[in-house]
């Protein structure tokens, strides 16, 4: 398994932001245990992981929402113990939940949130960044859920940001919402916006990150860029099919024939070095026990296995 060194301050000079040992409490749970990494400029940097991993926490005590109770932040080039006001004018932060008032238009969100800084964008400037041109007038009430977490991000850049925060942003959007936002995240760091990103979709990592921090129980559990990560699987094929309960039979029939062999729930999963004499192992043993192969998916390790094999349980978990 790749991982990079990511806890000495000021080892990698590129970084706009660097984390030494945060640490914060909440009774006897530990949510973030230890957490140290570097952000590298204009790239998105993503910290994935489940429900409940730490990466909301540890984002809040980075956006000065919360405060740690130990640990160290660099952040454009200033040592801090709290991200402080002045710090803050110069992020952008998308929250998991953001409710706007209902009876505003769009453009007077974008209005009301730009008066709170000293040098704000033109929100019709934003508008046409977020694709909401022709909602300027709508009220928020009317937009879809894909069009409110476009506005959202919208506020979140209204005070053109050299650090964006985007929490979980595509959380319940439909495939082409997702999309849609991708498609910003990728302007942005094109623009030369340094974004932290966390999600716990592994698709969306690979598709935006430059880099990615996997954490689990407070903790960051390995680093890299996606190949660097997922290489460190090895070259091993994938093969998953359901087979329902005559899964344990598959997983008996193909463990000497792979280098793995995972049923979770009827759903089996192969890891082999060797994919046609396992396929055909496989397919001998669909015909042998009358049980048809369903929905077999033949793929390359990717994110998810990587914290399957660190961790022994998936992303959502």
């Amino acid at each position: 398994m790749t991982v990079r060194n990511c806890g000495v301050m000021g080892m990698e000079s590129a970084a706009l932001m660097n984390v030494l040992n945060l640490v914060k409490t909440y009774g006897e749970v530990r949510a973030v245990d230890g957490v140290s990494f570097s952000v590298p400029r204009a790239e998105v940097f993503t910290l994935l992981g489940p429900n409940g991993a730490g990466k909301t926490t540890t984002l809040e005590i980075l956006e000065g929402i919360r405060g740690a109770d130990s640990g160290e932040i660099e952040v454009f080039g200033r040592k801090l113990r709290r991200v402080d006001r002045a710090t803050k004018e110069r992020m952008g932060v998308l929250l998991q939940e953001g409710n706007f008032e209902p009876y505003l238009k769009v453009r007077e969100v974008l209005r009301l949130f730009a008066s709170f800084f000293r040098s704000p964008r033109s929100p019709d400037e934003v508008l046409r960044q977020i694709a909401l041109e022709e909602k300027a007038t709508s009220l928020v009430k009317t937009l879809s859920g894909g069009q409110k977490q476009r506005l959202a991000i919208g506020v979140a850049l209204i005070n053109d940001p050299e650090l964006v925060f985007l929490d979980e942003p595509t959380t319940g959007l439909d495939p082409q919402a997702r999309r849609n936002i991708w498609s910003i995240v990728s302007g942005l760091t094109a623009a030369g916006k340094t974004i932290i990103l966390t999600t716990h979709y592994m698709d969306e990592a690979e598709a935006l990150s430059q880099t990615v921090a996997i954490m689990d129980h407070g903790r960051v559990i390995a680093r890299g860029t996606p190949r660097e990560l997922t290489s460190g699987l090895g070259q091993e094929t994938i093969i998953e099919f359901f087979a329902g309960e005559r899964a344990a039979g598959a997983t008996d029939a193909l463990a000497g024939s792979c280098r793995g062999v995972r049923n979770e729930g009827g759903l089996v999963s192969i890891e082999t070095d060797d994919l046609v004499a396992t396929l055909r192992r496989l397919l001998d043993w669909s015909r042998e026990a009358g049980v048809p192969v369903a929905d077999m998916v033949v793929r390359q390790p990717n994110l998810e296995d990587v914290f399957l094999s660190l961790t022994g349980r998936r992303l959502r978990e």
